[in-house]
């Protein structure tokens, strides 16, 4: 499962929501549900945008963590 650290850079850059969500032209909802990682898909021009202003790379942005499965 990829995991979206958005908080965690957002907070480091003293960003709101609000702001991020104009400079990268997505809507609040639009925004909110990326920030929670309710999305199942980012478009590569919205993960460059986020990247450009945020002056990160997408490994700061993007994190796998293998999914467990309940074996018996």
């Amino acid at each position: 499962m990829i995991v979206i650290r958005l908080d965690r850079i957002m907070t480091d850059r003293k960003v709101s929501s609000i702001a991020l969500a104009k400079l990268i032209n997505l809507s609040p909802v639009n925004f909110s549900k990326l920030k929670r990682g309710k999305i199942k898909s980012i478009k590569i021009k919205t993960l460059d945008s986020l990247c450009k202003h945020l002056q990160c790379k997408p490994k700061d942005l993007l994190e796998y963590q293998p999914d467990f499965e309940n074996e018996e």
